[in-house]
């Protein structure tokens, strides 16, 4: 591909040099320039590209995608100056592997709680109806029967556009990505035509990143406005809304495309009815602009309803029959990290969630009550060099709904564990009823995971709540090996035979 072509998607760029030289690559990290690399320059919140066009240069670039202005004289390379190189990196990346998202069906999902298990219950869906998908999201990568690693919920636009590409030379018919609010923000997604987006819900997270929640939001946005940008596909386009989420109404607005709503509480296109939920799954009547039939999921909990219903939504769009729809549900019964089991003959239940907002963990133990005989255990902290003002507002949810709570480390990474601690404890404070709840602070995570289950009795729940599906813990800037279903297991087993 010559420089020409590569810079086509570009707008109104400025160009300084001969655009007829090959290129073979696309980076942003002047690490991986070599000879036939196109570096762009990109502006960061903490590191500036530009200060690395040198060590680009020295390392072989054919090209430089740069923001700033050029200083006076000849460039060694061509350099395409442009107004946003963030942008521009995504753009050329897609442009790099011939477009991708193109020739694929590409659905996004994006909120604060849920987008995980939305994507598994689409793929599920999807496949159920002889379509092949693939998935991209906070769990892991998935390229047909190949997995990979998860580094981000939604990755850098360089990787994105490559995996998009696989799936491509796989034969996937779909794409299902989820749009995080960062990746929305920094453009990660410049490149990309969905041609569906799911929004589940908003609530307080990131505001480390974001300045607000209204500018939180407004990332958010960004994927249902841009559903309405020109691109190159022909087929159908539309946004399916869960509008018993405040914002709701204001997602709708916010797009061209048709919209399909959906509500358990409220009048909408997808409605969820006789809602029954038990440990063991979930049912009810799913009322569509295909008619109403009978649901059934081995999720838990009425917030996996919403789940639910916004997959029907993407299912009833890409032309699938309820009985389909229906299968594909049926074929999820777990999602990584989300109300996971962990089971070894004991007799009480020991769940394991990635809850790590105030509604997240409030829709977990509003699902753990539902479904309880005898006492919550709660085990939980929050993520160091994160958003600190949802630490107290944590605390508080899980003293109100919770009959034992436990504080520990999440992922401290540079913060002083027992500060981050000290801040949930406030909020545990606030909403403590000293006469029905007890807590204690055990800041080393493994050692309170082993208190939660020593305590429980027969009947009980502890659930293990913050990390999830993931496999490590942060502690300063080192990253160790800690996964929660494998500690509870070992504990499990150990206790059960020193009994």
């Amino acid at each position: 591909m010559t420089l020409a072509q590569l810079i086509a998607p570009l707008e109104a760029p400025e160009v300084n040099g001969n655009l007829d030289v090959g290129v073979s690559d696309v980076t942003d990290d002047s690490r991986r320039v070599k000879p036939g690399s196109v570096f762009v320059a990109v502006k960061g919140y903490q590191v500036d590209g530009h200060a690395y066009v040198r060590q680009a240069l020295a390392a072989g670039a054919s090209a430089l995608v740069i923001q700033e202005p050029w200083p006076k004289g000849p460039a060694a390379v061509p350099v395409i100056r442009v107004r946003d190189s963030r942008r521009a990196l995504g753009l050329l990346a897609s442009r790099l592997h011939h477009d991708p998202s193109a020739r694929l069906r590409l659905i996004g999902i994006t909120g604060t709680n849920g987008k995980t298990t939305v994507t598994y219950l689409c793929k599920g869906v999807l496949e159920a109806g002889g379509r092949r998908a693939g998935l991209i999201g906070t769990v892991a990568y998935q390229i047909g029967s190949r997995q990979l690693a998860a580094a981000h919920t939604t990755p850098g636009a360089v990787e994105l556009q490559a995996l998009l590409a696989r799936m491509v030379e796989d034969g996937l018919d779909y794409a299902v990505v989820e749009a995080s609010s960062h990746a929305l923000a920094l453009d990660r997604t410049a490149g990309c035509e969905f041609d569906v987006a799911v929004f589940t819900n908003l609530t307080q997270d990131h505001l480390d990143f974001h300045a607000d929640m209204e500018d939180y939001f407004l990332a958010k946005l960004r994927l249902f406005a841009g559903l309405a940008d020109p691109g190159v596909k022909t087929g159908p386009k539309r946004a399916i809304v869960n509008l018993d989420d405040a914002r709701g109404a204001r997602v709708c607005s916010a797009t061209t495309v048709p919209v399909w709503t959906y509500s358990v509480k409220h009048r909408s296109d997808i409605q969820a009815q006789d809602v029954r939920l038990s440990i063991s799954g979930t049912t009810f009547t799913a009322v569509t602009p295909a008619g109403g039939f009978q649901v059934e999921s081995r999720l838990v909990g009425e917030h996996n309803v919403y789940n639910i219903l916004a997959a029907i939504g993407v299912g009833l769009q890409e032309g699938l029959s309820p009985d389909t729809i229906r299968q594909g549900l049926l074929a999820v019964t777990t999602i990584p990290g989300r109300f996971e089991r962990v089971e070894a003959g004991q007799d009480f239940s020991v769940i394991v969630d990635y809850a790590h907002t105030e509604d997240a963990l409030a829709r977990l133990l509003a699902a753990a009550r539902a479904l309880k005989t005898g006492r919550i255990i709660t085990v939980f902290g929050c993520g160091g060099d994160r958003d600190r003002g949802k630490r107290p507002k944590m605390g508080r949810v899980a003293a109100e709904q919770s009959d034992v709570v436990i504080l520990t480390s999440d992922n401290p990474r540079t913060e002083d564990p027992m500060a981050i601690l000290r801040e949930v404890e406030a909020g545990v404070r606030a909403g403590l009823d000293p006469a029905r709840v007890r807590y204690q602070v055990i800041a080393d995570r493994r050692q309170a995971i082993e208190a939660a289950i020593r305590e429980a009795k027969r009947g009980d729940m502890v659930l293990l709540a913050g990390k999830g599906h993931e496999d490590y813990q942060i502690l300063g800037s080192t990253r160790i090996h800690f996964d929660d279903r494998e500690i509870a297991l070992e504990i499990l087993q150990r206790v059960a035979h020193s009994q």
